[in-house]
Formats: C-alpha cells, sequence, structure tokens
C-alpha cells in the first residue's frame, strides 16, 4: 500500500521541520508531499531543502495563498498521477499528531473508503483548545449533521486518510470550496457517493508555532454553503420520489 501524506504550507517555516521529521520518524514507509502556496517566509525553500535531504519527500510550488481546499486538490491529482494507493491530509502546524497516522492507515487497511481522525469521538481529544474553538467546531459538526444527514462526529476534522479509488469516484473538479467548509464538501460528496466512512479517535493539539488560517469570514462560508448542499439535497430527494 503506497500512501502519500499532503503537507499544505503558507508561512510554516518553523512549525514544518518538527512536523515532518516527526512523521518520517513514525512512519518511515510513507511519502510526503509539501504544497506550500508561495510562502513569503521561506518555507518554499525550506521544503526543497527537506526534498534534497529525503528521497520520500517532495515539494509541490504553487502560485499564490489559494486556500486549503485548492491546495488539497493539487496534491490529491499530483498524488493520483503517481500510483499512490492511500492519500492522507495532514496539517504543518503538528496539531496533528504523525505518530496517530497509523490508527487511520490501518482502519483504511481494513475497508473504509475515508477515514476521519475524529476530536469527538470516544476516546478523541483536544489540547490547549479554548472553549471558543471547542464550540466553533462542535457546532460545525452539529449543523453539517442536521443539514447534510450524516451521522458522523467530526464531520470538519483536517487529519483524514482517503484511497484513491474513492477520490477517483468524486469529481473533484466540481469541488471549490476553499476553507474551513472544504472538508465538509468532500465528507458529504464521499457519503452520497456510496463510500464507507470511519471514524478514530485522535489527540489534536493546538499549534505551537505561526498563526492560526481561520477566520470568520471562511466560517461564514462554510455555514452558507452547508445549508445549501443541505436544501439542494433534500430538493433532489423530493423531485425523485414526485417523478416515481
Amino acid at each position: 500500500m503506497r500512501v502519500l501524506t499532503i503537507i499544505p504550507t503558507y508561512n510554516e517555516l518553523e512549525s514544518l521541520p518538527k512536523t515532518v521529521g516527526r512523521l518520517r520518524a513514525a512512519c518511515p514507509e510513507v511519502d510526503v508531499l509539501i504544497a506550500d502556496d508561495n510562502s513569503p517566509d521561506g518555507t518554499g525553500e525550506l521544503a526543497d531543502r527537506l526534498s534534497a535531504e529525503d528521497a520520500n519527500i517532495h515539494v509541490l510550488h504553487r502560485k499564490g495563498k489559494e486556500g486549503l481546499g485548492a491546495a488539497y486538490l493539487a496534491g490529491f491529482a499530483w498524488g493520483l498521477e503517481r500510483g499512490y494507493d492511500v492519500l492522507v491530509e495532514m496539517d504543518a502546524d503538528g496539531s496533528h499528531q504523525p505518530e496517530q497516522l497509523p490508527r487511520l492507515l490501518q482502519a483504511s487497511e481494513a475497508g473504509a473508503d475515508l477515514v476521519i481522525g475524529s476530536r469527538w469521538v470516544p476516546g478523541g481529544e483536544v489540547v490547549n483548545w479554548p472553549l471558543s474553538r471547542k464550540l466553533i467546531s462542535r457546532t460545525g459538526s452539529f449543523v453539517s449533521r442536521f443539514f447534510l444527514g450524516l451521522k458522523l462526529r467530526d464531520i470538519t476534522a483536517g487529519y483524514r486518510a482517503y484511497k484513491a479509488s474513492t477520490l477517483r469516484g468524486l469529481d473533484l473538479g466540481a469541488v471549490d470550496s476553499v476553507g474551513y467548509g472544504f472538508q465538509v464538501d468532500m465528507t458529504f460528496r464521499t457519503a452520497r457517493a456510496g463510500f464507507s466512512i470511519t471514524e478514530v479517535p485522535i489527540t489534536f493539539v493546538e499549534r505551537e508555532f505561526g498563526e492560526s488560517k481561520m477566520s470568520g469570514s471562511i466560517i461564514q462560508e462554510a455555514g452558507v454553503n452547508v445549508v445549501k448542499w443541505g436544501l439542494a439535497a433534500r430538493w433532489e430527494t423530493l423531485r425523485s420520489k414526485v417523478g416515481r
């Protein structure tokens, strides 16, 4: 099973070496793709140096900051073209524990088409988050479950592993979500396409370095899209029933 872990970066100069080092130590058989959005702090140049020292580390330089979703879609395309079997999403800031990646890969190997590293299932936890962030995350998952009809506990989670066959079965060209809503969008598409989704518990740790990319506009975009997707899906279901 060939595994590619995609790590999007924008100004992650301090955290990236630590995260990549931990990942290579925990899962030396896993390849790494650093997708850098032309970071002005030199993260892209650092990524090139890491790649020069380790043949399992690759770099995808992008023209500019286009959002998390666009970076992952570019990483998916890169990995699918090169025949990887599983593609993993992981943050560069250390919030996703590389040492817990085997949990996701074991669930993928056991048959799950999408494995989500969940903060809100039994055994999952969040470290050093203020109450406000916990409320945003839990509310986002609740609203998504309500409007989209999904039974998952952590729909907005960003630590996940997709089988290549799952990604090939989705219309990735139609995905235009940029930030917070990208994970919800991809989860909804995966569920509607009939693929299996499994949640495994993880420990999410608040970043030590740099600044969070979360913003009010990103949260607002996600909320509006969730309602739009949910209503559209229900309208489709209603039309199909009436048309029978």
